[in-house]
């Protein structure tokens, strides 16, 4: 795990481009200009990123209502909110429709029925003229109600479809609310719920829980060396790493800056170091690439902590023994995995995370 200086340096950087980026381009220095440069700077918005090279290579600037555009579209923060609203109208709209649509069908019954019960007291005393008026009109009732039924029923249709393409939407959002744009991992809010679910889990089924923090070796040397474009490309390529290690009921998390995090349910203490390799393995084969010069970058390594749930333990508790795990494995060379039974994690370097 980097320390304090390195975090500094790290995000002071992405001010010095911030900045830069508006000076250069000459627009007022509001928050939510610098909010937007620095959101470009980190990379963390890959599609907010694109729009503005687009937009830069169409026009060669940005005027002040294409930052209100991409403010809007990719950083409000009520935009997740205000899709949720819309789409959630559009639901509760279309379901009143078919409600509306169901009290008229059952409007026009009612007055078939009644029509029918008419006539039924006509036909007792009827001559044959009436009697023939009489099966005309029940004739002509019956293809009214045969075409009203025949329009709910492809009305009904349509709304269970529009429902359906709303219902998608709806689960498009929540998934985007809880993925981290960078790596397509899940975001620290989901972790952190996701955590607090496991451990109720696991309390209540007396299944073990492990959990696995990991941190990328020397990331700030890529950043200042290479750029923050390949700095991108490193975060991606360690995610793709941990995602083809772990099972369908673990959670991989993008923790913050290049620190991931895994939940590991039914999984015990070994198993768990034994997924934690893997993953560092698996890293550690791949060689970094340029991609606008084939370049080659050397290759990235990964130490990893790994720490089981006990007794008592709370979900802060279980994060910071397994922070511990990784603190001593940094300390101890990189590239490696520790756990909270290894003897390199001394009580005061557990101290130092808590």
């Amino acid at each position: 795990m980097s320390g304090e200086s390195d975090e500094h340096e790290r995000t002071m950087a992405f001010c010095e481009i911030a900045l830069g980026q508006i000076k250069a381009l000459r627009h007022p220095a509001t928050p939510r200009n610098y909010e937007i440069w620095y959101s470009y700077a980190t990379g963390y918005h890959p599609s907010l990123n694109q729009k503005i090279n687009e937009t830069l290579s169409q026009t060669g600037t940005l005027t002040d209502a294409d930052l209100d555009s991409i403010y809007e579209t990719y950083l409000a923060p009520n935009r997740l909110t205000d899709r949720i609203d819309t789409v959630g109208s559009k639901v509760m709209g279309e379901i009143e429709q078919v409600m509306a649509m169901i009290d008229a069908a059952a409007g026009s019954a009612s007055s078939y029925t009644e029509s029918l019960a008419g006539m039924s007291e006509k036909i007792g005393a009827s001559d044959r003229e009436g009697l023939r008026a009489i099966v005309e009109g029940l004739v002509a009732t019956a293809k009214e109600m045969e075409e009203s039924n025949h329009k709910l029923e492809e009305r009904l249709s349509a709304s269970k479809q529009e429902i359906n393409e709303l219902q998608v939407n709806l689960e498009a959002v929540r998934t985007e609310s809880l993925t981290d744009p960078l790596t397509q991992l899940a975001n620290r809010k989901f972790f952190d719920s996701t955590l607090d679910e496991a451990i109720g889990i696991a309390r209540d089924s007396n299944e073990p829980l492990a959990l696995m923090m990991t941190d990328i070796d020397h990331f700030k040397k890529f950043n200042d060396t290479f750029g923050h474009l390949t700095g991108d490309q490193v975060l991606r390529l360690v995610a793709m790493s941990v995602k083809q290690n772990v099972k369908g009921q673990d959670t991989a998390a993008r923790y913050g800056g290049e620190e991931f995090a895994v939940i590991l349910p039914n999984t015990a203490l070994r198993s768990a170091i034994t997924v934690a390799d893997h993953i560092r393995r698996a890293v550690m084969t791949k060689e970094l690439m340029k991609r606008s010069t084939g370049e080659h970058l050397g290759r990235v390594t990964i130490s990893i902590g790994v720490a089981a749930l006990q007794p008592g333990d709370t979900a802060a508790m279980l994060i910071d023994r397994a922070d511990a795990c990784l603190y001593a494995a940094k300390r101890n060379g990189r590239n490696r995995v520790i756990c909270e039974a290894d003897p390199e994690v001394t009580p005061d370097e557990a101290m130092q995370v808590a």
